[in-house]
């Protein structure tokens, strides 16, 4: 499961207001089964146009001659690991910085959310309510319909009694939520999350990947679960700290799986190279024959196990880290499976110049 918060020796009155909140979050979850479907700001046919952009700090450049235009609908992923210019990335899409060189042009009806690690300050005497009225006091459903402050709210597990508290009474977590609905509620047409995992409990998450699967902006998502990145991305932006932004058509399995094959390929060309021109085998060895049969077994051995977790990931199975160790031991086993292909085309390819 998720980091979730530790539990907290409490006093009769805050368990009181525990189980009141519980019961009301079930509530919540029973008749809310409606899909929460916005109908996003209008977009022009230009949403952002970036040609050749620059960006450094101290003498370090991050991005560098990065170019792309965005279409209605994209769903990017930004990887890289810590450090190679994500948020130095977004922050030059927003406009919150300006690039050394390049340009950025923004459409005239672009609605920027950008939910960031570091968040805004709430003011703490402000009730819970008004946070969010304050950005907007509805935002239009896709089927016509309005949605309510106070709706959105409910929707994220902010029950109308706890609506009117005050900032200052509300956990870490809740106050990021409310951050999280404050950006919502702008009804943007581009949204960018920066990893949103990081702050958010499961439940918040669970709903949050539900509405986001029905968004119909542009969407730039940060994140380090692979779950949540193959789940709502189609796209990639990967920083692999050269300061280039190279783009990848597909989720971010399939990329990690063809640079895991790249790798091996360049591994197993330099222990296959000849050493001689008349080092080529034309023939298997006992040994060869022998680890070709047990080839022959792993493959289908493997190929099942495959369909077995994958079954498992699409059982309805809602659990992030479940999912993510599912995913990962799929992986793992492509990797195993390509790898003894490769080595099953070796062997075969001598058996049949024999």
């Amino acid at each position: 499961m998720r980091r979730m918060p530790q539990a907290r020796a409490t006093k009769s009155k805050a368990r009181i207001d525990s189980f009141y909140e519980l019961e009301a979050k079930t509530k919540t979850s029973q008749n809310l089964k409606v899909e929460l479907s916005t109908s996003v700001s209008r977009q022009g046919n230009k949403i952002i146009e970036i040609k050749g952009v620059q960006k450094g700090f101290n003498n370090k450049v991050f991005i560098e001659d990065f170019s792309y235009t965005f279409k209605k609908g994209d769903k990017i992923g930004i990887a890289g690991r810590n450090g190679t210019g994500k948020s130095t990335l977004l922050n030059l899409i927003t406009g919150l910085i300006q690039p050394d060189a390049g340009t950025i042009s923004i459409g005239e009806t672009i609605v920027f959310g950008y939910y960031q690690q570091s968040g805004l300050e709430l003011n703490k005497d402000e009730r819970v309510i008004d946070v969010v009225k304050n950005v907007a006091e509805y935002i239009m459903m896709a089927d016509g319909k309005t949605l309510t402050a106070s709706q959105l709210l409910t929707h994220f597990l902010f029950p109308p009694a706890k609506q009117h508290n005050m900032v200052s009474k509300l956990s870490g977590g809740e106050k990021k939520r409310l951050q999280l609905m404050r950006v919502l509620m702008k009804n943007p047409n581009v949204l960018i999350l920066d990893e949103p995992t990081n702050d958010l409990d499961i439940d918040t998450l669970n709903i949050l990947e539900d509405f986001l699967e029905r968004y119909s902006g542009v969407l730039l998502l940060v994140s380090h679960d692979r779950y949540l990145m193959d789940r709502l991305t189609n796209q990639l932006f990967i920083l692999e700290g050269n300061s280039k932004v190279n783009i990848y058509s597909g989720n971010y399995t399939d990329y990690r799986l063809e640079k895991d094959n790249e790798v091996k390929t360049k591994e197993s060309n330099k222990n296959t190279a000849p050493t001689s021109e008349g080092s080529k085998k034309n023939k298997l060895s006992y040994k060869e024959e022998k680890e070709l049969e047990a080839i022959d077994v792993q493959v289908p051995d493997l190929e099942n196990q495959i369909q077995l977790l994958t079954a498992q990931m699409n059982s309805g199975i809602t659990d992030h880290q479940q999912l993510t160790a599912l995913a990962d031991g799929i992986q793992k086993l492509k990797n195993q499976l390509d790898l003894i292909s490769v080595r099953w085309i070796e062997l075969t390819e001598i058996q049949e110049n024999q």
